[in-house]
């Protein structure tokens, strides 16, 4: 192809400069010029939201936890062993031996004797809790059955009814299982998790410490073990009384177990505490509990515990 050259003379150029020859540009195919265009995405897929109930964030390790896994673990996350909180059901399912508890005073319910009234009333509470956990009357549930070879009579305490509080019926389904076991000359172990005593009942609450420790005495004559399991959180009135009695005391790794607040304590000593004040390891470290014991080792370990409390009256 012939080039042709195209002399323009511009103004205030000297002529003489030589003036590059327009070159036409080849032609191209609509096929070679294709990849010059973007192509626009239209995807008509939607996002899909993950189910709920699925997946649980461990808080400790931030770490996505699948729920079956999580619960075949006795719920303790598989990644940093921190322990979720779990119901009295749960619990027990875990640490007794298949069919063998058999549960006492499974009707037994609170009444508003106070008439206590406030944002809701004592009663309104009691009946939506009771709706709500179709399973507990109270938040206690107490009865008898097998941990390896031995049989115990069992107290264990569940959070998630009106935080765990010891009311006039916590107080009295505890002190019949004590006196059961004193009875039947069965060790106890009782699993704590509180909040404290129930201030809807005012002093009614308060004198349920008086009445489990002065039943616990008498087990006490009858050398009879008694083992406290503290487990997340264990405080006030209940940490104050029978949980903190026990022939011997175990915690749950990382449980919070004191009386009083953090803030509390801070405010009344002026001064500052410890991060890990008022937690199982800070006890153990003074000598305020025996043992820290993972929920996946409670029954093997109080399997042992009773093997070596129980030998003397096995040989009387």
């Amino acid at each position: 192809m012939a080039t042709k050259v195209i002399r323009k003379k511009a103004i205030g150029v000297d002529p003489v400069d030589p003036v590059e020859p327009a070159v036409t540009p080849p032609t191209h195919d609509a096929a070679d010029t294709a990849f010059l265009t973007k192509p626009k995405l239209t995807s008509k897929s939607k996002k899909r939201d993950i189910p709920e109930g699925l997946w649980t964030k461990c808080p400790k390790c931030d770490g996505l936890i699948y729920d079956k896994d999580l619960d075949s673990n006795l719920k303790v996350c598989p990644k940093c062993s921190y322990h979720f909180k779990i119901g009295s059901r749960e619990r027990i399912h875990s640490m007794v031996e298949t069919c063998s508890f058999e549960e006492m005073d499974a009707a037994m319910e609170s009444v508003d004797v106070l008439k206590f009234t406030g944002a809701a009333s004592y009663e309104a509470k009691l009946a939506a809790y009771r709706k709500k956990m179709s399973m507990l009357k109270d938040a206690v549930v107490t009865g008898v059955g097998m941990i390896g070879t031995h049989r115990v009579a069992l107290g264990v305490m569940d959070f998630q009814f009106l935080g765990g509080s010891m009311g006039s019926v916590v107080g009295e389904k505890l002190t019949r299982l004590i006196e059961t076991a004193t009875d039947r000359g069965i060790p106890l172990i009782i699993v704590s998790t509180s909040g404290g005593a129930r201030m809807y009942e005012g002093m009614f609450s308060l004198m349920q410490m008086a009445k489990t420790c002065g039943a616990l005495a008498y087990l006490a004559k009858q050398r009879l073990p008694y083992i406290s399991v503290l487990t997340d959180p264990t405080t006030a009135g209940v940490m104050a009384s029978y949980a903190s009695v026990g022939d011997l005391i175990v915690a749950e790794p990382g449980a919070t177990i004191g009386f009083a607040g953090r803030r509390v304590v801070e405010a009344t000593t002026q001064s500052e505490l410890p991060p890990d004040f008022q937690t199982a390891e800070f006890l153990l470290k003074h000598g305020m509990i025996d043992a820290i014991i993972s929920r996946l080792e409670m029954k093997s370990r109080l399997s042992t515990y009773l093997d070596f409390m129980m030998a003397a009256r096995r040989v009387a």
